[in-house]
């Protein structure tokens, strides 16, 4: 409180070296908190494109017939782009650990990103590989259609792939950046409460 430019002992801001801080794991881990949040979000952008992309296959299997999206043509899928779409079920363990700070439900959602997001995502790679290549080494004055290359939509395929792939690879790469922080911020927690 301060009276006629008076000020009360302890309240100038000289008494800060006095108060409590928070430890660096716990900010540390708020932080990572935040950022595994972001990069689920964006995973759950992902799996919308991904959604949308199955769509077709889905109806069919419904036999529900829809005459826009049957006439976008859109190519049948591949088992691993279903296998890649559980890997949002995983990302229900990696929320559920962040609001109690289990340090063995966050290893579950790290190996399943490796399992159900990185190892799909690194088989697109390889099967996609020699469209990409073919693609980006062609000539400007050769036709496209003599090198056999998938197109959609006037797309190349495999490049289309190749974009949603180097999407997923930083998204789950992030993941699992944060996921070993928030592991190791919590172990260290641990030690310290055992103390």
């Amino acid at each position: 409180m301060a009276s006629r430019g008076m000020y009360v002992t302890g309240t100038d801001g000289t008494d800060f070296s006095h108060r409590q801080q928070i430890a660096s794991h716990y900010q540390t881990s708020v932080l990572n908190k935040t950022r595994l949040k972001y990069t689920i979000f964006f995973h759950y952008l992902l799996f919308f494109v991904m959604l949308a992309k199955l769509s077709a296959d889905i109806l069919d299997r419904l036999d529900i017939f829809i005459l826009e999206i049957e006439e976008l043509l859109i190519p049948k899928p591949l088992l691993w782009e279903y296998i890649w779409c559980f890997s949002l079920l995983v990302s229900f363990l990696g929320l559920s650990s962040i609001r109690k700070n289990n340090i063995s439900t966050m290893k579950k959602y790290v190996y399943g990103i490796v399992a159900f997001g990185y190892m799909p995502i690194l088989y697109a790679v390889i099967y996609y590989f020699h469209d990409f290549w073919t693609y980006i080494t062609l000539d400007p004055d050769e036709d496209i259609e003599d090198k056999e290359i998938t197109m959609w939509q006037g797309y190349p395929y495999a490049l289309l792939w190749y974009i949603f792939i180097v999407l997923a690879l930083q998204v789950h790469t992030f993941s699992l950046y944060f996921s070993n922080n928030l592991i190791q911020c919590w172990r260290l927690r641990a030690a310290i409460k055992k103390q």
